[in-house]
């Protein structure tokens, strides 16, 4: 052991002879204090440390109703955005409701169409197979009609043809009777003016005969001879 120690420990051991037991109540007592002081001072570091962590805890508080004030109003413009689209959709509901309307008459008035539209193609179809009947009659009628025609017109045909060869042959006789007529017309004007001329030659011969009553003989001869003349004419004609 060494020397300080020594000293340390035989002067803690005077003292404790000097004051005997009445300083170890009074350390007591002091150390009964500390000990009360030591705990006031916990219980104070302990409430100072509670004041700290509520005042801790009325900052995170306050940062909580900051953030649930910021919430509340985030929660409010949520609420009013769920409003709106609330109302839109009530909006739409109705929209899609009037449109729903709009479809159902319009599936309705489609059926009516559909329905007029099957009732008059069922009438065209009357209608289209009476324009066939119709039209088969009407083709029929005018084969019929064609042949009636096409027998009316051979008919025609026949008696114009008839009618043609009757004229024809008519203009031949009538053409044979103009020639025997122009003909005998000739004939006659020669006759006539043969006669004329035997007129004439007559009246000359008169003539003579009057102015020479000698030449009556050679007159008579020359008249005889005329006329046979004439008749040798006649007959060649």
């Amino acid at each position: 052991m060494s020397k300080t120690k020594r000293k340390t420990k035989i002067k803690s051991e005077t003292k404790i002879s000097i004051f005997g037991s009445s300083t170890i109540k009074k350390a007591y007592s002091n150390f009964k204090k500390t000990q009360e002081q030591k705990k006031i001072k916990e219980i104070k570091l302990k409430k100072l440390a509670e004041n700290n962590q509520l005042l801790k805890d009325r900052k995170e508080l306050r940062n909580w109703e900051e953030r649930l004030g910021k919430e509340s109003t985030k929660l409010k413009f949520k609420e009013e955005e769920l409003k709106l689209k609330e109302k839109e959709l009530k909006i739409k509901e109705e929209q899609q409701k009037v449109e729903n309307k709009r479809l159902v008459k319009k599936d309705e008035d489609l059926g009516l169409i559909d329905k007029d539209l099957r009732l008059k193609e069922k009438e065209l179809k009357v209608k289209a197979e009476e324009q066939f009947r119709k039209d088969i009659d009407l083709k029929a009628r005018e084969e019929e009609q064609n042949k009636k025609e096409l027998k009316e017109k051979r008919k025609k045909e026949k008696f114009l043809k008839e009618i043609m060869i009757q004229e024809e042959e008519k203009k031949k006789i009538e053409t044979m009777k103009l020639k025997e007529w122009e003909e005998q017309f000739d004939r006659e004007q020669k006759m006539k003016e043969r006669r004329e001329i035997l007129k004439d030659e007559r009246l000359r011969q008169r003539e003579l005969n009057a102015l020479n009553s000698q030449d009556a003989d050679l007159s008579n001869e020359l008249s005889s001879k005329l006329e046979t003349l004439d008749v040798d004419k006649s007959s060649e004609h």
